[in-house]
């Protein structure tokens, strides 16, 4: 091996650590600004808060980066999570259903939205961001639909059928919080990791997102690869939208527009590339984490709703302006 060699592979392993570290050390500082900032951070009840609201992000973060991974982008996974969620709790309050079966219901209904999307995507050829954005509004519209435009209450802490709330809380008979649902959320997280790390469906998936038509031409089955990305996105917003009834007990019609912006940041601002072919889990709870930490870090500092608007927009293009430095690196190391 020659020098200009030695070089070249010295240069490529710096900037895959500097990659590697960018996140975990963004969210060191992030969180390290608003514990010497803000009004109350640095405790035990806002770290609970903080994982409380990293749930549901974290689990369409997780689907979302499946199919950014293929190359594609899932803009309705906020709404299919809630949509999913408010007609799993009319269900629930207004049909009559069995807790357990509303909560399958929900699971059964994001899913088949994520089938819809794949269906669009791969089979229909439709360019990704259309077919989301249309079922994005179509999720929309049958929540409210379903629900006649009124809110879903799951039961409170405490009362009959509150049962699935301790998978996400525990609360000892002393009113100690215990965030269980963040051993849910990074079960969640392994398993995902196991599949895109150490099976044929994660091969496939990165091989898809890589280049498509070399895939295609050794024998790989796009389209169904495709789809099963987008299904995934769609399961997990519904693990998603359960975790969010565990937190929140009221969901709102209309709601979840903006829940895919913290989705995608949290999974490109942990190291997934918008082209394809690029991506770790562990990367994407580490931007999830940096998401949540926002989200209650900014209260603490007396900013408005409108602030978290504000600062949300900025990660956002971060992430994206990060992911376009990271993708000339890469190509000027090569």
């Amino acid at each position: 091996m020659d020098t200009t060699e030695r070089v070249e592979l010295k240069e490529r392993g710096r900037s895959v650590n500097m990659s590697k570290l960018l996140a975990p050390l963004s969210l060191v500082i992030v969180y390290a600004f608003f514990a010497i900032f803000g009004r109350n951070f640095f405790s035990y009840t806002n770290l609970v808060n903080i994982l409380d609201s990293s749930y549901y992000i974290g689990f369409i973060a997780i689907g979302v980066t499946f199919v950014i991974i293929t190359g594609g982008i899932d803009l309705s996974c906020g709404t299919i999570m809630m949509a999913s969620t408010i007609i799993g709790g009319t269900a629930y309050k207004t049909w009559g259903w069995p807790m357990w079966l509303s909560l399958i219901l929900i699971l059964f209904i994001s899913t088949a939205f994520g089938l819809f999307n794949g269906v669009l995507v791969s089979r229909l050829s439709l360019p990704p961001f259309i077919a989301t954005l249309g079922t994005m509004m179509i999720s929309l519209g049958i929540g409210s639909i379903v629900s006649n435009v009124r809110s879903a209450t799951f039961p409170a802490r405490g009362a009959p059928d509150s049962w699935f709330k301790s998978i996400f809380k525990y609360v000892t008979p002393k009113n100690f919080a215990i965030p269980t649902g963040a051993i849910v959320l990074f079960g969640t997280a392994f398993i995902a990791f196991l599949i895109l790390t150490r099976t044929k469906m994660g091969r496939y998936i990165f091989a898809v997102g890589s280049n498509k038509e070399a895939a295609r031409l050794s024998g790989v089955n796009v389209a169904k690869w495709e789809m099963i990305a987008y299904i995934v996105s769609g399961f997990l917003a519904g693990v998603g939208g359960i975790g969010f009834a565990a937190v929140y007990t009221t969901v709102m019609p209309n709601q979840g527009q903006g829940f895919e912006l913290y989705a995608i940041a949290g999974a490109v601002s942990g190291g997934t590339s918008l082209s394809g072919g690029a991506g770790s889990v562990l990367g994407t709870m580490i931007g999830v984490y940096i998401m949540s930490v926002l989200r209650t870090g900014l209260p603490s500092m007396n900013l408005q709703s409108q602030y978290q608007t504000f600062f949300t927009g900025v990660v956002v293009l971060g992430a994206v302006l990060l992911d376009i430095y990271r993708n000339k690196r890469a190509t000027e190391v090569r």
